[in-house]
C-alpha cells in the first residue's frame, strides 16, 4: 500500500506565504513526478505545478513566478512553496505521485488534500 500526506496548509492573508509539504509512504520502489493540483470551489481540479525525478519542473500560468516546487528523492517528499498569495489561490490543494511499487505495479496516487485559504 502507498499513500501520499500532505500539510501544511491554513489561513493566510493575500500576499503572504505558505508552504505545502507531501511525503509518500509504503511500498515505493522508484516514483517518477509529483505534483500539486488544486480544486476551488465549484471549479474543476486543475494543475498547479509538476516535477519530475529529474527535476524538470512546471507550473500553471497562474502561479509563475510566484510559486516554487520541489522535492527531496532521498526521503520521497516533495513541496510547494507559494509567495504572494492572492484570494483566487484558495483552494483544496492535492499532491500526486506516480509509483513504481515493490511488485512492480504502476500507480497514479492522491493525497487527501489539504486547505489553503487567502483572505483577509
Amino acid at each position: 500500500q502507498v499513500q501520499l500526506v500532505e500539510s501544511g496548509g491554513g489561513l493566510v492573508q493575500p500576499g503572504g506565504s505558505l508552504r505545502l509539504s507531501c511525503v509518500a509512504s509504503g511500498s515505493i520502489f522508484s516514483i517518477n513526478a509529483m505534483g500539486w493540483y488544486r480544486q476551488a470551489p465549484g471549479k474543476q481540479r486543475e494543475l498547479v505545478a509538476t516535477i519530475t525525478n529529474g527535476g524538470s519542473t512546471n507550473y500553471a500560468d497562474s502561479v509563475k513566478g510566484r510559486f516554487t516546487i520541489s522535492r527531496d528523492n532521498a526521503k520521497n517528499t516533495v513541496c510547494l512553496q507559494m509567495n504572494s498569495l492572492k484570494p483566487e489561490d484558495t483552494a483544496v490543494y492535492y499532491c500526486n505521485a506516480t509509483i513504481w511499487t515493490l511488485t512492480f505495479r504502476y500507480l497514479e496516487i492522491w493525497g487527501q488534500g489539504t486547505l489553503v485559504t487567502v483572505s483577509s
